[in-house]
């Protein structure tokens, strides 16, 4: 079983890490861009390799930024359904329960296992 908090947790540092990526992943691809086509120009075949590389570099960013995207919407949309299908069971637990005197109305543990039988 996990926590929300836990959850939130996990969410919060792929959240994180996104933001930190969209930025620093980027910080040198105008300079090795440049760098690549002034070696290239200049005749040296580095040129072409720099820029192969800072093209992968790019690419590689952007799929982690995908993966952090996803991990970060998949927890949001798990903490929420995993609320609504709690609630849902406690309402359907309280139905099928007797309602014990001051009690919420909610199934007692030892009931629960009769249903199970």
């Amino acid at each position: 079983m996990v926590v929300d908090d836990e959850l939130g947790d996990i969410g919060h540092a792929a959240f994180g890490l996104f933001n930190g990526l969209a930025s620093g992943g980027k910080h040198a691809n105008a300079a090795s861009e440049s760098a690549g086509a002034t070696l290239k120009g200049d005749g040296f075949g580095t040129g072409d390799a720099l820029t192969e590389v800072n093209r992968t570099w790019e690419t590689q960013v952007k799929t982690l930024l995908q993966a952090c995207a996803h991990i970060s919407n998949h927890l949001d949309y798990t903490k929420a359904s995993t609320k609504a299908e709690d609630e849902r069971i406690m309402a359907q637990l309280r139905i099928v329960g007797p309602v014990v005197p001051g009690s919420d109305g909610a199934v007692s543990a030892s009931r629960i296992s009769d249903y199970f039988r």
